[in-house]
């Protein structure tokens, strides 16, 4: 996973070899080597931001939309700076561009004659590297359910011989969903550290080290803040975590930041997570034929106690607040007693097994830290914590799925769930103020073209800033329609009227299109009504794995995509294949959603205006990132159409439009056909 080694020293050459103007500039290294080279004012601006802050200490917050080429923009001023930096991006699809065709390129263009190399390596979450004891354990003691799992079992311990990286990614046939892998990857909770019998060979051991020894480490910002809550809870403890310490972090997409960094930074307590420790305690007893009449007695005691005190939970869809937990305890204050008595017994039992092996006491700090965690979502009065449930389906197929599974009570997996509200205090004091320089770019950062909200929910201070200028042409490549007779998007009348404008506007563009809603429902009505209505191929998300969806679109004539959030970003289909996206509605957060409802709160409790602070500015952020989709190169032409008309009718409007590029703006359809009418 690592490109091969080299010192500091070498990339210390490029520092005095190629200034910024000499590698990015007219006639320079890059126009050289880059076969579809222009100048871009912007990437420039942008690498001398960067090194600036570097070579200050300072923070800095830089909008770069698409097309800019802030990747390099940030690589060149990190090697040349000679520091050990970590970049974390939104998405693995940015992270393999980086590791795989970025830095490659630079490297080259650097070093064209091989007289130097750059020293990186590319990490992932734990959960997608296989462990090799627990794959070893298996193969004496396999516990296989089914064909498919004995199937695959096979093919993973022939290829443990010959992978260098352990990474899963290598396996093209192991399914996504394979409950297989999830009994034997390297996740932290079943991990012994030092003191296991595979740490030397340990796949995570050598990321680790291979880390330690690189420049430049690519990670996610799920696995960085994954790393930093562990680091947290443990004390910054040696052993935790497994990203180095460095002075400088570069977070790429960060508009994602407040949701990824308050995921990790919260408590979560489940049926799903307590069956996990009964099941791997029971299987590591019976592999060492520990397995007392005590011990599968607590074992049972546990599960029933679990199935219990998670049936009697508030039922509910999906994710609702839990407001009335004082309530619930005194009502139910036996069944959570019991359970946490059940742990308890369980970690006693435990402790109490003489000569037992390591892994054993790492079960019984997982049962701790549960029992911890279960007292702190029940029982915890912090005023920065929202608490509330969230119900998903057995099946775990998506959002979707999710959605529409387990409101019976006791149906599917329970998470009793606790978030902080304000996670910018937090990120204020365990991150920004410990890091020398922290650079943090997206093409959607900036409202209304200031970074006041992104400052304010993340904990920025003293930081630099920056709003590039756009590469592209966006008056003329670009067409921004609003019908201005559309009904309000939140009355009955509004899908049946939608769905005919959206027919007659796929018309005019044949198709090539994404039509992009904010919620399941209303994108599963539109395209019922559409169907049979259409005459060109019509894909709906949920009906494959998005990558295949993408792919279908990209080889399929006048195709049109039906889909919600996860296509809104991270999605890049460049020339006429996509020459339209639609989106239903103004993207405002559901505001039932318990998070969304507890930082609304909050606001407005201390004198602020949640709709205007929050609010707006968070659906500002996600509209620039699903009309992102439509103008991905210089040669792009194509039509934006919002059919909220909202836009134009109320005072907040003008925020949304004021923060979207320079569109050509219009609310007459002609102007529509008459764009696709001129080349």
């Amino acid at each position: 996973m690592a490109l091969p080694s080299q010192s500091v020293a070498s990339q210390a050459s490029v520092k005095g070899d190629v200034s910024l103007y000499q590698f990015f500039g007219p006639g320079g290294v890059l126009s050289r080597t880059h076969p579809a080279y222009e100048f871009r004012r912007g990437q420039l601006q942008m690498a001398q931001s960067v090194e600036q802050a570097l070579a200050e200490k300072r923070h800095l917050i830089v909008e770069a939309g698409t097309g800019t080429g802030k990747t390099l923009a940030y690589l060149l001023p990190v090697i040349r700076s000679g520091k050990r930096v970590i970049i974390s991006t939104g998405t693995k699809n940015l992270q393999e561009q980086l590791f795989y065709k970025d830095v490659p390129f630079l490297e080259q263009a650097l070093y064209p004659n091989g007289e130097g190399k750059l020293n990186v390596c590319y990490m992932k979450g734990r959960n997608n590297y296989v462990c090799r004891k627990k794959l070893y354990d298996l193969t004496d003691q396999p516990v296989l359910s089914g064909l498919d799992e004995i199937e695959q079992y096979r093919a993973i311990a022939s290829w443990e011989k010959v992978t260098q990286t352990g990474d899963r990614a290598e396996l093209a046939e192991m399914p996504e969903a394979s409950a297989l892998w999830h009994k034997l990857d390297a996740r932290a909770d079943a991990c012994t550290g030092q003191k296991c019998s595979q740490w030397d060979r340990c796949f995570i051991t050598e990321m680790r080290r291979r880390a330690m020894e690189s420049d430049i480490i690519i990670v996610n910002h799920h696995l960085f803040f994954a790393d930093l809550g562990i680091k947290q809870q443990t004390e910054e403890a040696p052993d935790a975590g497994i990203l180095p310490d460095v002075g400088t972090v570069i977070f790429d997409e960060a508009h994602e930041l407040e949701d990824v960094a308050g995921s990790y930074f919260g408590i979560s307590v489940s049926n799903l997570r307590v069956e996990e420790l009964c099941r791997d305690v029971e299987m590591s007893l019976q592999r060492h034929h520990m397995l007392s009449a005590s011990l599968a007695g607590a074992l049972s005691n546990l599960r029933e106690r679990s199935q219990f005190f998670f049936a009697l939970l508030p039922a509910g869809d999906g994710r609702f607040a839990f407001d009335g937990r004082r309530e619930f305890l005194e009502e139910n204050g036996e069944e959570f007693l019991g359970l946490q008595h059940g742990l308890q017994r369980l970690g006693s039992e435990l402790e109490n097994l003489p000569s037992k092996p390591e892994e054993i006491f790492n079960f019984t700090r997982r049962t701790q830290e549960l029992q911890v965690h279960l007292g702190f979502v029940m029982e915890s009065e912090d005023k920065n914590t929202v608490f509330w449930i969230e119900r998903r389906g057995m099946g775990g197929a998506g959002a979707a799925a999710s959605h529409r599974a387990g409101s019976a009570r006791g149906g599917g997996r329970v998470f009793l769930q606790a978030t902080p509200i304000d996670v910018a205090p937090i990120l204020k004091s365990c991150l920004f103020d410990r890091l020398d320089s922290c650079v943090l770019t997206s093409a959607t950062l900036a409202v209304g073209g200031n970074f006041e909200y992104m400052r304010r929910r993340l904990g920025l201070e003293h930081t630099r800033e920056s709003v590039l200028p756009s590469h592209f042409d966006y008056g003329n490549q670009a067409l921004f329609y609003v019908p201005p007779d559309l009904p309000d998007p939140r009355t009955p009348q509004f899908a049946a009227k939608a769905s005919d404008r959206i027919r007659h506007l796929l018309e005019i563009t044949r198709g090539r299109a994404f039509v992009l809603f904010t919620s399941y429902a209303q994108m599963n009505e539109v395209y019922q009504r559409l169907l049979g209505v259409l005459d060109f191929p019509m894909l709906l998300q949920g009906d494959a794995p998005k990558s295949a969806l993408l792919q279908e679109f990209r080889v399929t004539p006048n195709a049109v995509l039906f889909a919600t959030s996860s296509f809104w970003q991270g999605v890049d289909v460049q020339g006429e294949q996509l020459s339209c996206v639609i989106i239903d509605r103004l993207p405002f957060a559901v505001p039932s959603d318990p998070v969304v409802a507890a930082r609304v709160k909050a606001i407005d409790a201390e004198g602020g205006n949640a709709f205007f602070q929050y609010q707006v500015p968070a659906a500002v952020i996600t509209l620039k990132q699903g009309f992102g989709r439509l103008i991905r190169s210089l040669n792009d032409r194509g039509l934006l159409t919002l059919l909220d008309n909202r836009i134009l009718k109320k005072q907040y409007g003008r925020v949304f439009v004021e923060s979207l590029p320079a569109y050509r703006r219009t609310t007459d359809l002609r102007q529509v056909e008459q764009f696709f009418e001129t080349p």
